[in-house]
């Protein structure tokens, strides 16, 4: 692979082979943690051209040092290199309301009889995190006999200086409430300081979260942890062993914020998912009683919504109007036979034969044939929803997902038979919340996306409708067979698209 040069002792530049940009790739993932795709391979070998420069020595010399347990001044110039240090006060806003009125409250009750409070910021860049999180704490209803303690680590040293300083820009505030702004922050020219009232209780540290600090993750350590826009750069292994750490350093019942385009779905079944003030976090499983996540509405419940003719569920166009909506395109060809996950332990080749054929009721008949231990599976459980569904027996098919969910909190799929069910017994807000939560645990996740489209049409949202549709509309094309077999209705690709097509014409122009 050619790519950028490299200076030789002899002072002569040639490009890094191919063997050499991945094994650079392969030790960034190994002692950082970090991910790189393909396409930033350029951009790695760009640093691993800067830094074997920086030694003056061949690129073999650097790459084995790097591989060396004690090349710590080394990975600290690679992390300023490679680690994303933009971050501001407050940011998304929405996860800060919930750890003041949910997860602090909380907290401080649990802890009322050792009056202690411990909460750290994973990966707090230059401190703007931690220090929000300071503001709220200092103003929650615990007296100052209270030992607070709020930790930030981070593997940037620079960051972690900046940190240390307090001072920022101007632009680092664009989130903060004004209130805010004013009672702990003064100007200092084009600067801005935080007032020492927010800084006691505030440290910095340098760590890797990529190493197993047994320090750092001492078991039931934290009531809260911020790890917000770290996974996402994680290599899958790295991820889950992260989130594993994190889960044994929290104290029973702690809480877990992470990015809001981060989710543990496929990485731990050790917490609780909850849904609250317009964000997703999550509730350490252990000591906390198995509950339904909360749902606070940010709008007026929406009614349902669908054009194909007024006063309908979802549901029921799925049980009684399928040849009404499948004469929207003009061929309704059956998907090709697919079959469930690996996953499973057990045959449903034929159960998912009979509902490509749209024979729901004798699909049902086989799936309450199988044995009673497959009623343990998660891919019978969610299969045996979805039929109770298409047949109109929504308590079970509630019950079949709540059982499902006590396995896998985080099954996109169980969310969005909730929805229907939800809806289909005039919850509607609480249809609105699970299809919520399926996009937000799979973003790829088509039907959800159409669901949402159909609630807020009918609720006369159009502009929400038309981007629901919209958002539905490029998901189907990519969507997997198998996934359109199970959550379509017995409808085709084909029969979807227009149905969404036709919903953002129904909504206008944008």
């Amino acid at each position: 692979m050619g790519g950028p040069g490299r200076e030789r002792a002899a002072g002569v530049t040639t490009p890094f082979n191919a063997a050499e940009a991945e094994r650079f790739r392969t030790l960034v993932a190994r002692r950082l943690g970090l991910q790189f795709e393909d396409a930033k391979l350029g951009f790695l070998a760009d640093v691993l051209r800067r830094r074997v420069e920086s030694t003056r020595g061949p690129v073999d010399a650097y790459l084995s040092r790097l591989e060396a347990v004690a090349a710590r001044d080394e990975i600290r110039a690679l992390a300023q290199e490679l680690t994303v240090a933009e971050t501001y006060f407050f940011r998304n806003i929405e996860q800060f309301h919930a750890f003041a009125s949910v997860a602090l409250p909380d907290r401080l009750r649990a802890q009322s009889s050792r009056r202690r409070l411990r909460i750290l910021s994973a990966g707090c860049a230059s401190g703007e995190e931690a220090y929000s999180i300071a503001m709220l704490v200092r103003d929650a209803p615990a007296d100052q006999s209270w030992d607070i303690s709020i930790r930030g680590v981070d593997i940037n040293p620079a960051g972690l200086r900046k940190a240390v300083g307090a001072r920022y820009s101007t632009w680092a505030l664009r989130e903060a409430p004004p209130d805010i702004q004013q009672r702990w922050f003064r100007r200092i020219g084009r600067e801005v300081a935080l007032q020492t009232a927010a800084l006691g209780c505030v440290t910095f540290e340098e760590r890797n979260l990529a190493d197993d600090d047994a320090e750092l993750w001492m078991p039931g350590a934290y009531d809260v942890v911020f790890c917000r826009n770290v996974i996402m750069y994680f290599t899958p292994e790295s991820a889950e062993a992260l989130i594993a750490r994190i889960g044994r350093s929290l104290a029973p019942g702690g809480y877990l914020f992470l990015g809001h385009a981060e989710t543990l779905r496929g990485l731990s079944l050790d917490f609780h998912l909850h849904h609250t003030h317009g964000t997703f976090y999550y509730q350490r499983k252990e000591g906390v009683e198995c509950s339904a996540a909360p749902y606070v509405a940010d709008a007026a419940p929406p009614a349902v919504a669908t054009f194909v003719e007024a006063g309908d569920s979802w549901v029921d166009v799925i049980r009684g109007a399928a040849e009404r909506v499948r004469a929207l395109t003009p061929s309704a060809a059956a998907p090709a036979l697919a079959t469930m996950p690996p996953s499973s332990g057990w045959d449903l080749t034929l159960a998912l034969d009979l509902v490509r054929q749209e024979r729901f009721g004798e699909a049902l008949e086989v799936v309450r044939a199988l044995p009673p231990d497959a009623s343990f599976d998660p891919d019978v459980l969610l299969l045996h929803a979805v039929l109770l569904a298409h047949k109109g027996q929504l308590l079970r098919a509630e019950e079949a997902c709540q059982l499902l969910l006590g396995i896998d909190e985080l099954n996109a799929g169980a969310h969005y038979v909730l929805a229907l069910c939800r809806e289909g017994a005039g919850d509607r807000r609480g249809a609105a919340h699970h299809d919520q939560v399926a996009v937000y645990l799979d973003a790829t996740f088509a039907m959800p996306r159409l669901h949402l489209g159909l609630l807020a049409r009918h609720a006369g949202n159009r502009d929400a409708a038309r981007q629901e549709f919209r958002q539905a509309l490029a998901l189907l094309r990519r969507e997997d067979a198998s996934r359109l077999l199970l959550f379509g209705g017995g409808f085709t690709r084909d029969t979807l698209t227009a149905l969404c097509r036709a919903g953002i014409e129904a909504c206008g122009a944008a």
